[in-house]
């Protein structure tokens, strides 16, 4: 069963399902919502196993599949190829402070793929959900909550 996070009484909050949050070992992080579990790991050199990918990893992959989904229902709607379409993601870090400042992203269309097409898929593309929460992101809120003590309903 999965349980509903407690929201902050604004008008325009909808409620979603939780995200869960286990440890099975070594520094391995297993997240689950709904009945879909992700799993990451730290590279070896940060003490992980490398058999999944790093949470900030994951992150960026999170991006570039929400645009390459955006790409791919772009073609399937119009009957177009998809065999070629790919989406390459670079994060791009400052040398100084190795903090990401530039997501470059890489549409490679399909041979024969029709000009008309060609800015429409680009704005299909950006209208991606997850890159829109970064460029307008939500309030974090952190509850540390003790194991065994409930708030009144």
């Amino acid at each position: 069963m999965t349980k509903r996070a407690r929201v902050i009484a604004c008008p325009y909050v909808v409620d979603m399902d939780s995200f869960t949050v286990s440890f099975p070992g070594g520094v391995v992080v297993e997240t689950t919502y709904k009945a879909h579990t992700v799993r990451t790991d730290q590279p070896m050199d940060a003490g992980g196993t490398d058999t999944a990918m790093a949470p900030f990893d994951l992150f960026f992959a999170s991006i570039a599949a929400c645009m390459g989904f955006y790409a791919l229902r772009f073609c399937q709607q119009r009957s177009l190829s998809t065999e070629g379409l790919r989406l390459t993601l670079v994060p791009m870090r400052e040398e100084d402070s190795k903090r990401v400042s530039l997501v470059r992203v890489e549409l490679e269309l399909p041979d024969g793929f029709p000009e008309k097409y060609r800015s429409a898929i680009e704005r299909a593309v950006d209208h991606c959900a997850v890159k829109k929460h970064i460029l307008e992101p939500p309030r974090f809120e952190l509850a540390i909550v003790d194991v065994g003590v409930h708030e009144p309903a």
